[in-house]
């Protein structure tokens, strides 16, 4: 439920608001500037700690009344980023899963920041003990492109409930999102609570290097085993939101067309750029030729164009498009059969970096996309002979940050959820767990460590500090040198 102060994410959402025609971008930073940028909040910590209650609650809907004010700015600037983002996607992803958080976390905090008394055993009563919550101190967050604005905020949201500062460091390769990020910072966070610092690899690693209180990094696994080796040099904790081949696994009982509607729509939301998107999938080999149809025509449905569709999100860069068109015609010139999604009457200009959704059929271990996270529109199909063998295959790969199966029997889920290991799962959907906020988002293993959202969020950037205190009258001579016979009796009594 919404604070009375709270409206709805928007109204119109769209045709309401005209876009800026020039979003900001963001000045490239310098590793002098960060080190500024460090000390300045480093000593307002040691000068004032972290956070009080209320502060943390007047922040968060501030934070809150200015995404919902520059929502237009924020779907420009990330158009300009992306060459084309469905302003549909950046309101979904990038507005209301900012405000939704913030919504939750200011109707819980209170609760959230209480001390907890905790039971203590009889051999040391009349003392009490109890846990507090302490802000753990100065944060720095590394944030990814693929969702520049909400997955930067989400963390420093989470950091901020907890009473701590943050230093924030966007991805350079969207300076339109990181510029609307410094304007939030300037508008309504002081600088002393956070920081917002640019710059490119340089900058990236001296960030990592810095000796932060807790570290937490989005991006790829690669990148997260260099933040984690830095971030160890100062023996400073990390969470690390990674990726990963995340399959969906289809029961033979469960209905094809719903299942290929559901794995479109995640696969295809961001055009495939989202770290929890459908990877693979899994189908009983009789199957495969009808899936493939199934989710033909639910691409179709969802996107019966592609070079003029607001709804469809082009590749990042040319880069990335690159990449991702290198590793097709790796597939095909390995024996794969691909099969486009996109009607058969639309040519696509490489240079919109529009990628129509393709499915890799006959892969084979030695593909790159059977290898490594794919990152874009393209979705090979595993044939399988039970689930069994589904599972097996699963397993036998890195642990993913998310799992799809769909199957209506919940006997037959619980035994497939107690069979596997991933960060997440969603049933008989894709990619809404993310957005359950009383959930813990994260990984296990290469896709990940640590999790955040909501309360988890709060317990990620808070040190849950146990304190004993001891009653004025109390048995503690009993068990102090000089020993004796009283407390060899009393040893007996207690070791039993």
């Amino acid at each position: 439920m919404s604070h009375p102060d709270e409206s709805s994410v928007c109204e119109s959402p769209i045709e309401a608001e005209e876009l800026p025609d020039a979003p900001p971008v963001a000045a490239e930073g310098s590793v002098q500037e960060l080190q500024a940028s460090y000390a300045r909040v480093r000593q307002a910590w040691q000068r004032e700690g972290g956070l009080p209650y209320q502060q943390r609650m007047d922040l968060l809907k501030a934070i809150a009344g200015w995404v919902r004010k520059h929502r237009a700015e924020l779907i420009a600037a990330l158009d300009a980023d992306f060459g084309h983002r469905s302003p549909h996607e950046t309101l979904l992803a990038e507005v209301f899963t900012v405000i939704d958080d913030i919504r939750h976390i200011r109707a819980h905090l209170a609760d959230w920041v209480e001390e907890q008394p905790r039971p203590v055993a009889a051999t040391f009563k009349p003392g009490t003990a109890k846990v507090i919550w302490q802000p753990v101190g100065v944060v720095g967050v590394i944030a990814p492109w693929n969702y520049p604005f909400q997955l930067a905020i989400l963390p420093v949201v989470a950091a901020i409930s907890a009473g701590c500062r943050v230093l924030l460091k966007p991805s350079e390769l969207t300076p339109h999102a990181a510029a609307m990020l410094q304007k939030l910072a300037a508008d309504v966070i002081p600088p002393e609570i956070l920081a917002v610092t640019t710059g490119g690899v340089e900058v990236g690693a001296a960030f990592s290097a810095l000796p932060f209180d807790h570290l937490f990094f989005t991006g790829s696994t690669t990148v997260g085993r260099h933040v984690m080796r830095a971030a160890a040099e100062n023996l400073t904790p990390v969470t690390l939101e990674l990726g990963g081949k995340s399959p969906a696994l289809i029961h033979p009982d469960f209905p094809l067309a719903r299942a290929a509607e559901r794995i479109v729509a995640g696969k295809l939301f961001n055009a495939g750029q989202t770290c929890i998107a459908p990877d693979y999938v899994l189908v009983h080999r009789d199957q495969v030729d009808a899936l493939v149809g199934a989710i033909q025509a639910a691409a179709r449905a969802q996107y019966p164009t592609l070079a003029d569709n607001a709804d469809y999100t082009a590749i990042i860069n040319d880069r990335h498009y690159a990449r991702l068109a290198s590793w097709l015609q790796d597939a095909a010139d390995k024996g794969a059969r691909l099969v486009s999604c996109k009607s058969p009457d639309e040519t696509l200009d490489p240079a919109q970096r529009k990628l129509p959704l393709t499915l890799v059929l006959d892969g084979t271990p030695d593909m790159t996309v059977l290898q490594d996270e794919i990152f874009g529109p393209i979705l090979p199909i595993i044939p399988v002979d039970s689930v069994d063998q589904a599972l097996a295959y699963i397993n036998a790969r890195p642990r993913p940050l998310a799992l799809y199966y769909f199957d209506w029997s919940e006997k037959r889920s619980d035994d497939v959820m107690a069979r596997t290991t991933s960060g997440g799962v969603c049933l008989n959907d894709t990619i809404l767990h993310f957005s359950q906020l009383e959930l813990p988002f994260g990984g296990v293993g290469p896709s990940g460590m640590g999790a955040y959202h909501g309360w988890y969020g709060f317990r990620t950037f808070s040190h849950e500090k146990g304190i004993f205190r001891q009653a004025r009258l109390n048995g503690g001579k009993l068990i102090t040198a000089p020993y004796g016979k009283i407390t060899d009796t009393l040893l007996k009594l207690m070791i039993g």
